[in-house]
């Protein structure tokens, strides 16, 4: 499968936070020729092993990417059949004329809607729309509308994967569903390579919701090292630069006291000698990522942060390049494939 398939795949797909068994079933096929194990824990993290060919005990190296993603959840039905609904990590100013899926007992298309300009005040028009004047039409009187949805049915943005040109790419949960692609192509790598180290390639739950599967998966697969992947916020008009990563410049890896600096130095010295375009991102406290989570894990655990520079952030339309998506697979199988016997002794802060 070639990452932009994949990706096309995990972003139709359904899977808001708390609510990824979609997603893992299809992450699951897709890395079934690349991984000697793969298995489900009681949060919902699809684990997935790749073993290393080196003596063991094995270096257990761990990559992280989130397959939740941000979405909407019904909260009350009112008269006439309209829902209302609150929000999980959506940006609200997007969702005015947005196309929506209500995953009730059947799957309703709906739309989400608010008053029109010319029923609003003069100085309600220089406003943006308040949440409490937004609801979904489905185009169903309430007593149907009772008999399909209940209250706390999901509700994802109705956008298919969109293929713009120069291997661009738009959807939604790219957030951070490129993430798990990056692994696939990590992995897709490492198999044409030797490795001593295992790699547990994660699929997290919950991580717009507080870092929940990253928590508890790198607490039960007690890696020796790990590395989150994640997206970042690429160059758009009207942001400054210093606040962005242009697209299709590479991964941007992340320095700072989030992250491990032998790992951050591992990354860049491989990406230097295999001539692999990248970014340096700097956090100066935790990363609001799964490395976050994974490093405090357990008595510390030793993490990275690899970053997909993508625009429009937490909207139905997040855009990135798939170049970037690429290097940062080759660049994460080659690092792998540079850990040999000795490589825990350096990793001394």
């Amino acid at each position: 499968m070639e990452a932009k398939e994949l990706l096309q795949t995990l972003s139709n797909a359904t899977g808001v936070s708390g609510h990824e068994m979609q997603i893992a079933d299809a992450t699951k096929v897709a890395f079934a020729p690349l991984i000697h194990e793969a298995r489900v824990d009681k949060l919902g993290n699809c684990i997935m092993l790749r073993r290393g060919e080196g003596k063991e005990p094995r270096v257990r190296v761990m990559l992280a990417g989130h397959m939740d993603e941000v979405g909407l959840i019904v909260t009350k039905i009112e008269d006439g059949g309209f829902l209302r609904f609150t929000m999980i990590g959506i940006d609200q100013r997007t969702l005015p004329g947005q196309e929506v899926v209500v995953h009730g007992r059947q799957d309703l298309p709906g739309i989400v809607g608010s008053k029109p300009p010319h029923l609003l005040s003069p100085a309600d028009v220089q406003k943006a729309v308040k949440y409490s004047d937004l609801y979904i039409d489905v185009g169903l009187p309430k007593d149907e509308v009772e008999q399909l949805v209940t209250v706390g049915d999901l509700i994802t943005m109705g956008r298919t994967f969109i293929d713009l040109k120069n291997n661009y790419a738009a959807g939604k949960a790219f957030d951070d569903r490129a993430g798990v692609v990056v692994m696939f192509e990590t992995l897709s790598e490492l198999a044409k390579l030797h490795h001593q180290a295992d790699v547990y390639a994660v699929a997290t739950v919950q991580e717009e919701l507080g870092l929940r599967g990253a928590m508890t998966s790198a607490y039960g697969v007690q890696p020796d090292l790990a590395v989150a992947i994640d997206v970042t916020h690429g160059d758009m008009p009207g942001v400054p630069e210093y606040q962005v990563n242009p697209l299709d410049k590479g991964p941007a890896i992340c320095t700072g006291a989030n992250i491990h600096p032998k790992i951050y130095e591992g990354l860049t010295k491989v990406a230097d000698e295999m001539g692999i375009t990248y970014q340096v991102e700097v956090a100066p406290g935790a990363t609001g990522t799964d490395a976050w989570a994974i490093q405090v894990t357990r008595a510390g655990i030793p993490t990275g942060l690899v970053s997909i520079p993508l625009r429009y952030m937490h909207t139905s339309v997040e855009t990135l390049c798939l170049n970037d998506v690429k290097k940062a697979g080759r660049l994460l199988a080659y690092y792998i494939a540079s850990i040999g016997e000795g490589y825990l002794e350096g990793l001394t802060w």
